[in-house]
């Protein structure tokens, strides 16, 4: 099967899935009465958000799922092998390995932030799972994926550093897995606060990744990306300002576990640094505050955190902060790009 043809096909079908899903789940949840509880914590206006279903993740997290399984199974019908296809330097079998343990990871941390949507809104606890049930939950997830894709490249802990080349991490590769993938994922949680936020946001990012695994003709991951950034817009299509549904934990934790993925696909997790922009600074903003608050005793860097309830407190609308938050992380982006074509990282 033609490769553009099956990252369109990837696309389109993640955008049709994810929006026709909408017509269905919506009202299903709403019945159920899986509502969003607005805390008292947030800006008052949210207050009106009150009710909003939410677990609306499982939505593309569907879309994603299906489109993937769709295209994959129309190449090899037709003959293809694009879960397998890249430079002659990766084993068919190593790539095959971090494709669909990414993708089983990404389910997982959605499961995880199921189970927490679950207890928040169905059980009538606000916390749901607690800080160290999750926490420990994520670390396994973590592990059992580094330690998936280490085996499947025969014992490989080196890592892509652009500029410099692949360096090998030797026992540092687990501890620094671990960091990343924890954190990624919380901050793509973060970002997850206000209207089409998140969303808007991680179609950029899959847009980059996917375009960053072409340089070196990885294109399984292109397709992956590609079905990842379909479901995003079919989903925003229903939670663009003002939201029909929310994502939830269900969705925040499933993207986060995508982001992750995509990232180590291209064996370069410090390019989240560019292409996942946004993600960094809205969790780099939620620890400022949390320890500039404990070290002064009460005072604060930020009028409220993640930093993007902060410009809504200084009067940005929602429209306004998405639009340039998304443009802040294209610009990321493209800085990601540049960084791996020339740094080392193309055919």
């Amino acid at each position: 099967m033609n490769t553009i043809a099956a990252l369109v096909m990837a696309l389109v079908a993640g955008v049709a899935v994810t929006g026709v899903l909408g017509f269905v789940m919506i009202p299903w949840l709403r019945k159920l009465k899986f509502g969003q509880t607005i805390l008292d914590i947030g800006p008052a206006w949210h207050k009106s958000k009150q009710g909003t279903p939410t677990m609306g993740g499982i939505m593309f997290i569907i879309g994603t799922v299906v489109a993937v399984a769709v295209t994959v199974i129309t190449d090899k019908l037709m003959g293809g092998a694009i879960t397998e296809s890249a430079a002659e330097i990766f084993s068919g079998a190593a790539l095959k390995t971090k494709f669909w343990s990414g993708l089983l990871m990404a389910i997982a941390f959605g499961l995880v932030g199921f189970v927490d949507d679950y207890i928040k809104v169905v059980k009538k606890r606000n916390l749901g799972l607690t800080i160290i049930q999750k926490t420990v939950i994520q670390l396994l997830i973590s592990i059992a994926y580094l330690a998936s894709i280490y085996m499947g490249r025969g014992n490989d802990a080196s890592m892509f550093i652009p500029f410099v080349g692949n360096v090998d991490l030797g026992f540092f590769y687990w501890i620094f897995g671990i960091a990343v993938i924890y954190a990624a994922t919380n901050a793509v949680n973060f970002t997850d606060g206000i209207d089409g936020l998140c969303t808007s946001v991680t179609v950029t990012f899959a847009v980059a990744m996917g375009v960053i695994a072409a340089l070196r003709e990885f294109f399984g991951f292109s397709l992956l990306a590609a079905a990842l950034a379909g479901a995003c817009i079919g989903f925003l299509l229903w939670n663009k300002n003002p939201a029909k549904v929310f994502m939830g934990d269900t969705g925040s934790l499933f993207l986060g576990g995508m982001v992750v993925a995509l990232a180590y696909a291209v064996d370069c997790p410090l390019i989240l640094v560019f292409t996942g922009l946004i993600y960094v600074i809205e969790g780099a903003s939620d620890v400022l505050q949390i320890g500039y608050f404990k070290l002064t005793h009460g005072k604060r860097i930020f009028k409220m955190a993640p930093i993007h309830h902060h410009f809504e407190m200084s009067g940005w609308g929602e429209k306004k902060i998405v639009g340039v938050f998304t443009f802040v992380n294209i610009l990321g982006c493209i800085a990601g790009f540049l960084i791996m074509k020339f740094g080392g990282f193309a055919a």
